[in-house]
């Protein structure tokens, strides 16, 4: 690995030393730079909408790439890494506490392979983003190397002085004309010399020259000595090609997920760039909302209520077709009552300060108003991270005439299921 560079959501890149001043901009080498410019102007006219990730100004003939709402990290092809952090209120959380919340965040994807990754993670807070990914991948891996290399028939063309399989005339004649006690033939044998364990191979080698960390490199060198019978992958393309994942290879599938990320750069976003390795990026309002999600339905008492997750119960209008579709974060009911309680999750800094509503969108109120009528809520919820730029304690609740009361709560990251009980006992049991 080359160096590593890290900023936080809303902090800026520069190409030039001097305009670096102060804790919102960072000094990027010129060639870094210009790789990272690239792939987010390649990247801009994507259906994704990439401005999300970055956006560029520039001023006084400085260009600044500002990282918006994605965290993650992104390799670039020379070596180069780049973490992206999420910011947190204004405080300057330790990086370390941060990237252990991201990767508790991270697990809670339900569509990405990162199950594995909460029991990693109190163990890699001091790695780079890249690292605690590479652990990850080694995890994965223990587990095949545990249970046994699956095997399977691989087709041999080899110079004998036996016969087994079949005769290839040509290869014979051509190798053997004066050895006529020798055979070239084909065959198939039953090894673990197949695409699968190859490309793991290769991962594995991927990996070992590029992590910095000793004790991933030292897991990664015991690894590959357990693929010692398994050549390196010479066309990743083809292998992957090849790649069958049975239900016998169940245990392989997510390993062979991250193969394609570490050696071909697919990764889970579809964001890419000629300059750029692999890019691992992910929304923050996403990753609030899992992780929100997955943790209030660990304290939620689920013997007296529902829980659901981006419900689909109701549209905004019934004709024509159920059309513009709602899908609140969270919908819990109580099964005893048919109390409906909607919650949303929205990742933004709220602060005292903005304006006497908070900095809270008026889109999201028309929003929580509609979930109301829709879903007849006893109450609906907007729910914040905690951040020191507004009392987490303080009471917000706004009021219609006609019955609709939302909600405004603060949910502590660091201390997530002591918090969000604290506010489903305000909300749905007082």
């Amino acid at each position: 690995m080359k160096k590593s560079y890290q900023i936080t959501e809303y902090e800026s890149f520069v190409n030039k030393e001097n305009s670096a001043d102060g804790s919102k901009y960072h000094y990027l080498p010129t060639q870094d730079f210009e790789a990272l410019l690239d792939f987010v102007r390649f990247n801009k006219n994507k259906k994704d909408n990439a401005e999300e990730l970055f956006s560029i100004s520039e001023k006084s003939n400085v260009t600044y790439i500002i990282a918006k709402n994605y965290v993650g990290l992104i390799l670039l092809k020379n070596g180069t890494m780049i973490e992206i952090l999420p910011k947190i209120g204004s405080t300057n959380f330790e990086s370390d506490e941060v990237k252990a919340l991201v990767t508790k965040m991270l697990s809670t994807l339900k569509e990405y392979p990162f199950k594995n990754l909460q029991s990693s993670s109190m163990k890699t807070v001091k790695m780079s983003m890249f690292d605690v990914f590479v652990r990850m991948f080694i995890d994965k891996i223990n587990s095949i190397v545990k249970k046994g290399l699956k095997c399977g028939y691989e087709t041999v063309e080899s110079n004998e002085i036996f016969f087994k399989g079949k005769i290839k005339f040509s290869e014979n004649i051509k190798y053997n004309y004066a050895h006529k006690e020798r055979n070239y033939v084909e065959y198939d044998e039953f090894n673990d010399n197949r695409s699968e364990n190859k490309l793991i191979k290769s991962t594995l080698i991927y990996l070992y020259r590029n992590t910095l960390n000793y004790k991933n490199k030292s897991d990664l060198k015991k690894l590959i000595s357990a693929f010692s019978n398994v050549d390196e992958s010479t066309n990743y393309k083809k292998d992957f090609n090849s790649v069958k994942v049975g239900r016998n290879m169940e245990n392989y599938k997510l390993a062979l997920i991250w193969c394609k990320v570490f050696l071909m750069g697919e990764s889970f976003t579809s964001y890419s760039g000629s300059k750029v390795a692999f890019a691992l990026l992910f929304p923050m309002e996403k990753l609030f909302e899992s992780y929100v999600a997955n943790k209030l339905k660990k304290v939620l008492d689920l013997e007296n209520y529902h829980f659901s997750a981006q419900d689909k119960s109701f549209s905004l209008f019934d004709e024509p077709n159920n059309c513009f579709n709602l899908r609140p974060d969270i919908v819990i009911k109580n099964k005893q009552t048919n109390d409906v309680f909607v919650i949303d999750t929205k990742w933004k800094s709220l602060s005292q300060e903005k304006n006497k509503n908070y900095g809270i969108s008026q889109a999201d109120m028309y929003q929580m108003y509609a979930y109301q009528k829709k879903y007849n809520a006893n109450s609906v919820t907007l729910l914040y991270p905690h951040t020191e730029l507004v009392n987490k304690d303080k009471q917000i609740q706004y009021k219609s005439d006609d019955g609709v009361i939302v909600n405004v709560k603060f949910v502590d990251l660091f201390n997530v299921e002591t918090s969000l009980l604290d506010i489903l006992n305000e909300v749905i049991c007082k």
